[in-house]
């Protein structure tokens, strides 16, 4: 259950994203609303597995980085999760086009920040 909110809650960060950052695009498919909604659905799956198995490998290996940077490498490997997730889900017809690395840099922040804001409405596992 608390996946389905994560799924559903990177879904409606990454439209935000996509709606507010110029640069990062969801292919439409063309075929209305609730196919839409099933491609971002997707995207957002395909982000969800990326942060839930490379994000923890790739910040362990940085602990370094992100240590005398004082945590702001962490947005680095933010817009990196999100160009990786770009490049995997653009080998489909339908997926997420993010134009560069500042692109996704912003488009980080805001995901971020949307899931720091909706993850308060879900309650933790305790």
């Amino acid at each position: 259950m608390i996946f389905l909110a994560r799924l559903v809650i990177n879904a409606v960060a990454i439209w935000l994203a996509a709606a507010w950052v110029s640069g990062i695009d969801i292919s439409s498919s063309d075929n209305g609303t609730g196919w839409d909604i099933v491609v971002l659905l997707g995207i957002a799956a395909v982000f969800t597995v990326v942060n839930m198995l490379v994000k923890p490998l790739v910040q362990l290996l940085s602990i370094p980085l992100v240590l005398v940077t004082l945590g702001l490498f962490l947005i680095v490997i933010n817009a990196l999760m999100l160009l990786l997730t770009s490049w995997i889900t653009e080998s489909t017809d339908y997926g997420l086009h993010v134009d560069g690395f500042w692109t996704a840099v912003w488009g980080s922040i805001i995901i971020s920040i949307v899931n720091w804001v909706l993850g308060m409405l879900v309650p933790d596992r305790d």
